[in-house]
């Protein structure tokens, strides 16, 4: 039987869940969590998106998706707006706010990584920073 640390699914399961408390412990002061974090970042990325298309880029559930939203618009960091395309439809947009938290965030996500990394060398993270990417872009888009 083969132990836990020589499963590469178990072992990024459980960085991912210290890299997450790692940032929610952050972000804990700005009454935010990593889920809004991500929305964020995304909305960075764009001029905007609907909020289906959110809950699918982002994998998060349609309601919880409506549950962020809500929370970032009340601190003035996103906003809805008609959907250019379709009357009916609003999207979701990054307002100034949103981008200077984010700016804001931007050293301590550093600090993040590199607690999580710190047995790492400099070309040890860029390789696996790669790697990781890679991954990403074939299963997660």
């Amino acid at each position: 039987m083969r132990g836990l640390h020589t499963d590469t699914g178990y072992l990024l399961y459980r960085l991912g869940l210290r890299s997450g408390q790692l940032f929610n412990a952050f972000l804990q002061e700005s009454g935010l969590r990593l889920r809004h974090y991500a929305l964020l970042r995304f909305l960075a990325t764009s001029e905007g998106a609907l909020q289906r298309e959110l809950s699918s880029r982002l994998g998060y559930d349609p309601s919880a998706i409506v549950g962020l939203v809500d929370d970032l618009e009340r601190l003035g960091f996103v906003e809805r707006r008609p959907s250019p395309d379709d009357r009916r439809s609003r999207i979701v947009v990054l307002t100034a706010d949103g981008r200077a938290f984010l700016r804001d965030s931007d050293e301590a996500g550093l600090r993040v990584t590199s607690e999580l990394l710190e047995p790492l060398g400099a070309t040890e993270r860029d390789a696996l920073h790669a790697l990781l990417q890679r991954v990403a872009e074939a299963g997660l888009d």
